[in-house]
This record gives C-alpha cells, structure tokens and sequence, in this order.
C-alpha cells in the first residue's frame, strides 16, 4: 500500500526531456493484523459481507507462523512524451503473531542498471539497506521508512478500517475485494482511504516536484484512478494476490506530469522459520 521512495535522478530525466534511473515506489500500510486464531468464526458459517471475507482472510493469514510474497512493482513519470520508470522485484518472508518480524531481498532495475536492497523489519524498528550503501534505521511507522517496506499482511489490517469504500465479487471463482476511486479532480475524492493511501505514495515525488520548480497546488491535481484489491482463495479465504495502483495528473507549463504506480504482491507459500535481524543492527 504506500509513497514512493526518492525518484530524484527519475524526477530530473522527465523534467529535461531523458531517461534515468530511480528507486521503484512501494505501497505500504503500518497497521499491525489481528491475532485472532483461525477457529474464531463458526466453521459452518460461510462468509457473505466484505467484513467477514475480510475477517476470515485474516485469521486464514494469522493461521500460519509465517509466509513468502513475491513482489513486482512499477512507477513512472511521464512528461512531454518522454516516459522514465523504474520496476522493482523482490522477496518478502513475513512472520505473524504479536513479535511478527519480515525479511525482504529485492532489486530495483531502470535504464538497465539493477540497484539491490535489503529489509529487515522487528520490534517496530525498519532497517533497510541500498547497494553499496550503509544500513539506515528507523521507525517503521515513519513515512521515509513505512515507504520501502511490503508488508501485505499489515495492508490486509489498514484495508479492513476501508468500511464501505470496498466491494466483493467473486468473478471465474475468485474472491476479489475492491476499493477504488475514479478519475476526476483530487479535491472531490481526496476524503476516500484509499485515495489517502495513493497520496502518501505521492508525497515524496510531489516534494521532488516541487523542489525542482513545480509548484502546483494540490487543488489543481486531478486523480488519474487509484484502485486496491485483495484477492482471497476461495476454499481458504488465504491471500492470494494484493495489488495498488495509481495514477495522478499534475498540470506543469501548459501540460501535466503523469505519475504512476503499480505494485503487486503474491502470496508463494508459508514460512516456517524465524526472522532474526543480524547482529549489529538490532
């Protein structure tokens, strides 16, 4: 769920017109899952709202000691034609429980230069390190570091405090729960939580923006379209994919910057092993 991570070298490429490299953005939520165990609902009751599927989903995830996701995301600017992006690829194993701790290994990749990056999440405290830089630390509550970390489990929580901006449907099978919000100016949808989300994700690359010159106010930022799904086993109710996406359109010399973003995490399989930060850097 949220924003993106610094896209400075991305930021300047679209600004004059070349492509560069920059950091993918990731979303990210820091709401910790429930603890409920797997038999709190009735098993012959099947589920039939958005709450239940969601209460089933999470006691489904908190069931197991801990899980894989494979993550691919995106994120662009575009401007004057010229389209600069950067994706991101990597591994997340995420434990569950109350001392829940997450272990990610990935790379981002743009203009064909690959940077890689390693996350360490425990006891509320995010370590993350990037190529041949040094670790750095932080609350992982902080926008700067929240912002670097996948964590589909802690998305499944902030999703459920939706309400009723989400919807079910069940398509080919499936259990797809949706919150979405349309294009149109930002000022009319800014209020709805998924769209709250979508702005945490652009807050870092609006700042960017705005330090290279752009100086749109808010208001005149329309809303591309933001839209998050889970998508639910239908037997299980276990996650099976979490996708974010969005875009925003800010006006910029006569013209608009278009900002996207598009990240999906798949569930692979359990993980039955601990997750323990290395010595040095707890």
């Amino acid at each position: 769920m949220r924003g993106a991570v610094a896209v400075a070298v991305l930021l300047a490429a679209a600004l004059t017109g070349c492509a560069g490299a920059a950091d993918e953005g990731k979303p990210v939520a820091s709401v910790q899952p429930s603890a409920r165990s797997p038999q709190a609902a009735p098993a012959e009751a099947e589920p039939r709202t958005v709450a239940e599927f969601l209460a089933r989903a999470e006691e489904a995830m908190a069931g197991q000691k801990g899980w894989t996701f494979a993550v691919k995301g995106r994120e662009g600017l575009v401007l004057r034609g010229q389209n600069s992006s950067a994706t991101y690829s990597a591994t997340v194993r995420r434990t569950t429980g109350e001392a829940w701790a997450l272990h990610s290994t990935g790379a981002t990749v743009s203009k064909g230069v690959s940077k890689s990056e390693e996350i360490y999440v425990a006891d509320g405290t995010a370590h993350v390190k990037k190529g041949a830089a040094g670790w750095e630390h932080g609350p992982v509550t902080d926008p700067e570091f929240a912002d670097k970390v996948e964590d589909p489990i802690a998305a499944l929580g902030a999703f459920r405090e939706y309400g009723d901006e989400v919807t079910l449907a069940e398509p080919d099978g499936r259990v797809e729960l949706r919150a979405r919000a349309a294009s149109g100016p930002l000022t009319g949808v800014r209020d709805k939580a998924v769209v709250r989300k979508a702005l945490r994700e652009l807050a870092p690359t609006l700042r960017q923006l705005r330090a290279a010159g752009v100086s749109t106010p808010e208001s005149a930022i329309a809303v591309g379209g933001v839209e998050e799904i889970f998508v639910l086993a239908p037997s299980t109710y276990r996650v099976t994919a979490h996708t974010f996406k969005c875009t925003f359109l800010i006006p910029y010399d006569g013209q608009r910057i278009r900002y996207e973003q598009d990240v999906t995490e798949r569930t692979s399989g359990t993980y039955d092993e601990v997750v323990a930060v290395p010595e040095g850097l707890g």
